[in-house]
C-alpha cells in the first residue's frame, strides 16, 4: 500500500475540453484522462485532445482511455496528441496493451467473480492498475462504487481507485483503500463532460489532504 508521507496522486477522466484541462491542474490534478471510446458521453475527439495535450505543461501526465480498439486507430490518435500514458478500459491482452510503445494502466472492472491478484498476475508489464465498479453492459463511468475492502491485502505503489468517487467520500476510500491515485470523473462534473471546477477543487483537496496508511 502507498506510504503514509505521500499524498494520493489524483486523475481527472473525461476532460474534453482545455478550460477544464487547467482547472484541474490549478486545482492540483497530476493527470487529466481523454477519452477515446466514442458510445461514451465524454469522448474527445482526437484534434480536440491534442489542443488539450498542447496546452499543458510538461509535468502533467495525459492519459489515453481506449475501450477495445482497433490498434491501428490508437497508434494513429497517438501521434496526433502525444499523449504520455495509455489506459484500457476493455477485454484487451497483455500483448494489445504492450505494443504502443507508451506505459499503460490497465482497468480492471471488479465483478463478482473477479480475483483481483490473478486478473493482476496476466498483465506484468503494466505501470499501474485502475480497479473500478463493474456493470456488465458498461466500462466505467458508473458513476456507483465498490467494495473498496476487495482491495485490502493488494500491494504496491500502482493501484488506483475509481468508481463512484466525489468530494464527499474520496476521503473515506482513501483511508480506507490507500491507493497510489484516485480517478474521478462524474463525481466532479455538471454534466458529462462538463466539469465542476468547485468540485474539482473539492475533491483533489480532500484527497491529497487523506493519507494513505
Amino acid at each position: 500500500m502507498a506510504s503514509s508521507t505521500i499524498k494520493t496522486k489524483v486523475k481527472i477522466c473525461g476532460i474534453t475540453c482545455l478550460e477544464d484541462a487547467q482547472a484541474a491542474v490549478a486545482a492540483g490534478a497530476d493527470a487529466i484522462g481523454l477519452v477515446f471510446y466514442p458510445p461514451s458521453s465524454r469522448y474527445v475527439a482526437p484534434e480536440t485532445a491534442a489542443e488539450i495535450v498542447a496546452g499543458l505543461g510538461p509535468f502533467v501526465t495525459t492519459v489515453g482511455l481506449f475501450v477495445n480498439e482497433n490498434s491501428t486507430v490508437v497508434k494513429k490518435i497517438l501521434a496526433l496528441t502525444g499523449l504520455q500514458l495509455l489506459q484500457f478500459h476493455g477485454d484487451e491482452s497483455a500483448q494489445y496493451c504492450g505494443q504502443f510503445d507508451r506505459p499503460y494502466i490497465k482497468a480492471l472492472r471488479m465483478s463478482p467473480d473477479l480475483d483481483p491478484v490473478i486478473a493482476m498476475s496476466a498483465y506484468p508489464q503494466a505501470s499501474g492498475f485502475l480497479f473500478d465498479a463493474w456493470q456488465a453492459d458498461q466500462f466505467g463511468g458508473t458513476g456507483i462504487t465498490f467494495d473498496w475492502q476487495r482491495m485490502a491485502n493488494l500491494s504496491g505503489k500502482n493501484l488506483i481507485l475509481a468508481g463512484g468517487l466525489n468530494p464527499d467520500n474520496v476521503a473515506s476510500a482513501v483511508r480506507i483503500v490507500a491507493p497510489y491515485a484516485v480517478d474521478v470523473s462524474g463525481g466532479v462534473e455538471l454534466l458529462p463532460g462538463k466539469k465542476d471546477h468547485r468540485a474539482l477543487k473539492a475533491f483533489i483537496s480532500a484527497a491529497k489532504r487523506s493519507k494513505s496508511v
